[in-house]
């Protein structure tokens, strides 16, 4: 592995890893943050499609990637609610989990990933790894009724919002067409997503404000071209002449880390001793077991 191809892989480590945690701080409601979220990928994705020249692509390449982005964006929308519910220091490793889960139980059921039976034990034993890790992050000393309803909820909304993020993925797979040439067709998709769900909440309660028309929606653009630039480099590292699929999908999983330390720093989501300690083992299993379940 080169420099550049390892710099280009930490790319995601830098975009996902501020992403949510910057959403967050920008502040609004998760219908200001997808809006922002959107609008800035759309923006990051045209220039990008302009400068290399790639316009859109047609017929169900075109179809299959507005998908993809309706996918990511709905599953977003969940993603930014189960934040105001526990903290983006706790969501982000149960979403990082269930995303994790979602694409290895793909690659077995969908593409014959881990033929043989030594790979399915290594693999099914990573998940589980997986699994307590994510449980070992939301760990906290004194438990009470109310912070382990909210958990319970923002588990239960992560768990059917990564039927979105497993679209945002396997949609383009269904059209064989190149990540990169997905890009702008994605953002498009998750524009309309954030507009229908920017009216349709004004149409339910006109007491509340029309979230097109707040400040903080276009705040949240800066948000956006965190992302952008973390889907991005994670298209071109996945090449095979830079880091290849395998290593560029544990690169870029490290933004899990940066994610929930700097939601807890950055957002004064307090955690004790005790916690912050089995927090970090919690990550670290985390991705150790993701490195396994590329490698067998």
């Amino acid at each position: 592995m080169n420099g550049i191809a390892l710099l280009i892989g930490l790319g995601p480590l830098i975009g996902w890893g501020f992403f949510p945690t910057i959403a967050s701080k920008i502040g609004g409601k998760p219908v200001n943050q997808i809006i922002g979220a959107a609008f800035g990928t759309f923006i990051f994705a045209l220039i990008y499609d302009l400068i290399q020249g790639l316009g859109l692509p047609s017929g169900a390449s075109l179809m299959w990637s507005i998908i993809s982005g309706i996918g990511w964006a709905s599953a977003q929308i969940i993603t930014f609610y189960s934040f105001t519910l526990i903290g983006s220091s706790r969501a982000m490793p149960i979403t990082t989990a269930f995303q994790l889960l979602g694409a290895s139980l793909w690659g077995v059921f969908a593409l014959g990933d881990w033929p043989s039976l030594p790979d399915k034990l290594i693999g099914f034993i990573a998940l589980i790894l997986i699994i307590i890790g994510a449980w070992m992050t939301t760990w906290t000393e004194k438990k009470t009724a109310e912070g382990s309803s909210k958990l319970k909820k923002a588990v239960i909304v992560l768990l059917i919002g990564e039927i979105g993020y497993w679209a945002y993925s396997a949609a383009p797979q269904a059209a064989h067409i190149d990540g990169s040439r997905a890009f702008l067709p994605q953002s498009i998709g998750m524009c309309i997503v954030a507009i229908v769900y920017a009216i349709f909440l004004w149409f339910k309660n006109h007491e509340e404000k029309f979230a097109l028309a707040e400040a903080v929606s276009y705040k949240q653009i800066i948000s956006g071209f965190f992302f952008a630039f973390a889907a991005l480099t994670y298209l071109i590292s996945a090449q095979p002449n830079m880091n290849g699929l395998a290593t560029g999908f544990i690169l870029s999983q490290t933004s899990v880390v940066l994610a929930t330390l700097t939601g807890i720093w950055m957002l004064h989501e307090t955690k004790t001793k005790k916690e912050m300690v089995i927090t970090v083992l919690g990550l670290i299993l985390i991705i150790a077991a993701a490195a396994m379940t590329v490698i067998v």
